[in-house]
């Protein structure tokens, strides 16, 4: 396991201290390596003990645990396999779900006339563009139409990054440009606003927040002083702290475990 800052160790234990918290990850890049096939991520061995042994703390301090994601929840749930009473948010704050020992308890996504017609266009246009690019593909997810250019050579993901985001701006309500791809939704969500709610949700007295992507500053800049924020990887942060990778994050997450138990 790898060894962390001491003054990474020490703001864990002062977040246990505190009471109950609230533990939210991003899942690509975070808790599972990235992947050029987004379908074949899977979560490092030792995260997945490691939040197994958070999920089984007890008692008025136990951990609330969360995956936020751009993922939708469904494929979010799928890949992921988190304990039952994970809260589980997609869609980069759009879709909202929670594990249960029988599966997947759902809130729909609620779209007006406008948001319907909108996302329907959105997704011809999207397809158009991407139509005779090597290593681009569209995703359609229920509220938003996401734009991959991951496997495609940097020559050719560039414009049509450009492209996708000048289609958001004119059709969309909320754009998100992040690492080789761009999301462009007909709702207004983030993850900081989704990061909000849950905290306040849980009763959660602080929260642990680790993320790798430009996405995440947004739950980076809405969480507080004394909340535990984690950059995962390079680039540039406001996050308090910054791991390596994923198998440090695990490391992160037995520290935590260690200091609630």
């Amino acid at each position: 396991m790898a060894e962390l800052p001491g003054d990474l160790v020490a703001a864990l234990r002062a977040l246990a201290g505190r009471g109950r918290p609230l533990v939210a990850l991003d899942f690509d890049g975070t808790l599972a390596p990235l992947q050029d096939d987004p379908s074949a991520s899977r979560m490092v061995p030792a995260a997945r003990t490691a939040l197994e042994r958070l999920a089984s703390v007890a008692g008025d301090d136990a951990p609330v645990l969360a995956l936020v994601s751009g993922r939708s929840v469904a494929e979010l749930h799928e890949l992921s396999r988190m304990p039952a009473g994970t809260a589980l948010v997609g869609s980069h704050g759009a879709e909202r779900a929670r594990v249960t020992a029988d599966g997947l308890e759902h809130d729909p996504v609620r779209l007006d006339d406008d948001q319907r017609a909108r996302l329907d266009e959105l997704g011809a246009a999207a397809h158009a563009l991407a139509q005779g690019r090597d290593g681009v593909w569209v995703e359609s997810k229920p509220a938003a139409v996401v734009v991959h250019t991951r496997r495609a050579a940097r020559d050719v993901a560039a414009p049509v990054e450009q492209e996708a985001l000048a289609l958001g701006e004119r059709l969309g309500s909320r754009v998100l440009h992040g690492k080789d791809v761009v999301e462009i939704s007909v709702l207004e969500a983030s993850k900081g606003q989704a990061l909000t709610g849950l905290r306040e949700e849980a009763g959660a007295h602080g929260v642990l927040y680790a993320g790798d992507d430009v996405t995440d500053e947004h739950a980076f800049e809405a969480l507080g002083a004394d909340d535990v924020t984690i950059k995962v990887g390079d680039g540039d942060t406001v996050a308090r702290f910054r791991v390596h990778d994923a198998d440090e994050v695990a490391a992160v997450l037995d520290a935590l475990a260690d200091a609630l138990a």
